[in-house]
Protein backbone atom coordinates (compact mmCIF):
# COMPACT_ATOMS: atom_id res chain seq x y z
CA UNK A 1 0.00 0.00 0.00
CA UNK A 2 1.36 3.59 -1.03
CA UNK A 3 0.37 6.22 1.38
CA UNK A 4 1.46 10.01 0.74
CA UNK A 5 1.30 12.11 3.42
CA UNK A 6 0.83 16.07 2.32
CA UNK A 7 1.20 19.19 4.81
CA UNK A 8 0.44 22.45 4.40
CA UNK A 9 2.23 25.74 5.15
CA UNK A 10 3.99 26.50 8.64
CA UNK A 11 4.16 22.71 9.74
CA UNK A 12 8.17 22.78 8.30
CA UNK A 13 7.70 24.46 12.01
CA UNK A 14 6.57 22.17 13.99
CA UNK A 15 8.85 21.20 17.23
CA UNK A 16 9.45 25.09 16.93
CA UNK A 17 6.21 26.96 16.21
CA UNK A 18 3.51 26.96 19.55
CA UNK A 19 4.54 23.88 21.03
CA UNK A 20 1.98 24.09 23.40
CA UNK A 21 -0.77 23.12 20.07
CA UNK A 22 1.64 21.66 18.14
CA UNK A 23 4.29 19.84 19.99
CA UNK A 24 7.45 19.23 20.59
CA UNK A 25 8.30 17.09 17.89
CA UNK A 26 9.32 18.02 14.35
CA UNK A 27 7.47 16.51 11.82
CA UNK A 28 10.49 14.92 10.19
CA UNK A 29 11.07 12.99 13.41
CA UNK A 30 7.58 12.26 13.65
CA UNK A 31 7.75 10.46 9.75
CA UNK A 32 10.52 8.38 10.66
CA UNK A 33 8.10 6.63 13.53
CA UNK A 34 5.48 6.65 11.45
CA UNK A 35 7.62 4.34 9.14
CA UNK A 36 9.29 2.21 11.92
CA UNK A 37 5.45 1.48 13.20
CA UNK A 38 3.58 1.12 9.32
CA UNK A 39 6.87 -1.29 7.67
CA UNK A 40 3.87 -2.76 5.59
CA UNK A 41 3.01 1.00 3.90
CA UNK A 42 5.04 2.84 1.36
CA UNK A 43 5.05 6.46 3.04
CA UNK A 44 6.39 9.38 1.40
CA UNK A 45 6.15 12.77 2.96
CA UNK A 46 5.60 16.22 1.19
CA UNK A 47 5.12 19.61 2.68
CA UNK A 48 4.66 22.86 1.38
CA UNK A 49 4.26 26.61 2.37
CA UNK A 50 2.97 27.62 -1.12
CA UNK A 51 -1.11 26.18 -2.35
CA UNK A 52 0.10 25.64 -5.98
CA UNK A 53 2.42 22.97 -5.15
CA UNK A 54 0.18 21.29 -2.93
CA UNK A 55 -2.43 21.44 -5.20
CA UNK A 56 0.07 19.91 -7.78
CA UNK A 57 1.25 17.35 -5.54
CA UNK A 58 -2.47 16.31 -5.01
CA UNK A 59 -3.08 15.87 -8.73
CA UNK A 60 0.35 14.13 -9.41
CA UNK A 61 0.00 11.01 -6.69
CA UNK A 62 -4.06 11.05 -6.90
CA UNK A 63 -4.24 8.70 -9.45
CA UNK A 64 -1.36 6.16 -8.70
CA UNK A 65 -1.56 6.10 -4.99
CA UNK A 66 -3.74 3.96 -2.72
CA UNK A 67 -4.33 7.43 -0.48
CA UNK A 68 -3.57 10.89 0.66
CA UNK A 69 -3.21 12.18 4.05
CA UNK A 70 -3.70 15.75 3.49
CA UNK A 71 -3.26 18.26 6.54
CA UNK A 72 -3.74 21.53 4.39
CA UNK A 73 -3.18 23.86 7.70
CA UNK A 74 -4.52 27.28 6.87
CA UNK A 75 -5.25 26.46 3.27
CA UNK A 76 -7.98 24.14 4.37
CA UNK A 77 -10.15 27.37 5.70
CA UNK A 78 -9.13 29.52 2.50
CA UNK A 79 -8.49 27.15 -0.50
CA UNK A 80 -11.69 26.02 -3.21
CA UNK A 81 -8.39 25.09 -4.86
CA UNK A 82 -7.35 22.41 -3.04
CA UNK A 83 -10.78 21.27 -2.29
CA UNK A 84 -11.38 20.53 -5.93
CA UNK A 85 -8.32 19.23 -6.07
CA UNK A 86 -9.31 16.73 -3.90
CA UNK A 87 -12.23 15.85 -4.95
CA UNK A 88 -10.66 15.24 -9.20
CA UNK A 89 -8.30 12.37 -7.78
CA UNK A 90 -9.03 9.03 -7.46
CA UNK A 91 -7.34 8.30 -4.35
CA UNK A 92 -9.17 8.78 -1.44
CA UNK A 93 -8.32 11.54 1.14
CA UNK A 94 -8.27 11.41 4.37
CA UNK A 95 -7.95 15.23 6.35
CA UNK A 96 -5.96 15.63 9.34
CA UNK A 97 -5.56 18.64 11.37
CA UNK A 98 -2.74 18.18 14.81
CA UNK A 99 -5.30 20.38 16.86
CA UNK A 100 -8.87 20.04 17.48
CA UNK A 101 -10.11 23.35 14.86
CA UNK A 102 -13.50 23.36 16.26
CA UNK A 103 -11.86 24.75 19.80
CA UNK A 104 -10.13 26.98 17.87
CA UNK A 105 -11.18 30.47 15.86
CA UNK A 106 -14.12 30.32 14.03
CA UNK A 107 -12.69 30.59 10.75
CA UNK A 108 -11.25 27.73 11.52
CA UNK A 109 -14.34 25.73 12.15
CA UNK A 110 -14.82 26.01 8.25
CA UNK A 111 -13.17 23.43 6.05
CA UNK A 112 -13.32 23.50 2.04
CA UNK A 113 -11.55 19.78 1.92
CA UNK A 114 -14.29 17.94 4.32
CA UNK A 115 -16.92 17.59 1.62
CA UNK A 116 -14.30 15.78 -0.84
CA UNK A 117 -12.28 13.63 1.90
CA UNK A 118 -13.23 9.93 2.77
CA UNK A 119 -13.30 11.06 6.85
CA UNK A 120 -11.78 13.54 8.85
CA UNK A 121 -9.07 13.41 11.68
CA UNK A 122 -8.71 15.99 14.42
CA UNK A 123 -7.51 17.06 17.72
CA UNK A 124 -5.14 13.92 18.55
CA UNK A 125 -1.78 15.48 18.10
CA UNK A 126 0.64 14.05 15.72
CA UNK A 127 -1.43 10.83 15.92
CA UNK A 128 -4.46 12.05 13.85
CA UNK A 129 -1.79 10.72 11.54
CA UNK A 130 -1.58 7.25 13.10
CA UNK A 131 -5.10 7.02 13.18
CA UNK A 132 -5.47 7.72 9.35
CA UNK A 133 -2.99 5.60 8.55
CA UNK A 134 -4.85 3.12 10.09
CA UNK A 135 -8.23 4.11 8.86
CA UNK A 136 -6.39 2.96 5.45
CA UNK A 137 -5.61 -0.66 6.94
CA UNK A 138 -9.02 -1.64 7.72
Amino acid sequence: MKLMIINGPNLNLLGKREPEVYGSTTFEDYFGQLKTKFPQVELSYFQSNIEGEIIGKIQEVGFDYDGIILNAAAYTHTSVGIGDAVKAVNAPVIEVHISNTHKREEYRHVSFISSGAKGVILGFGLQSYDLAIQSFLS
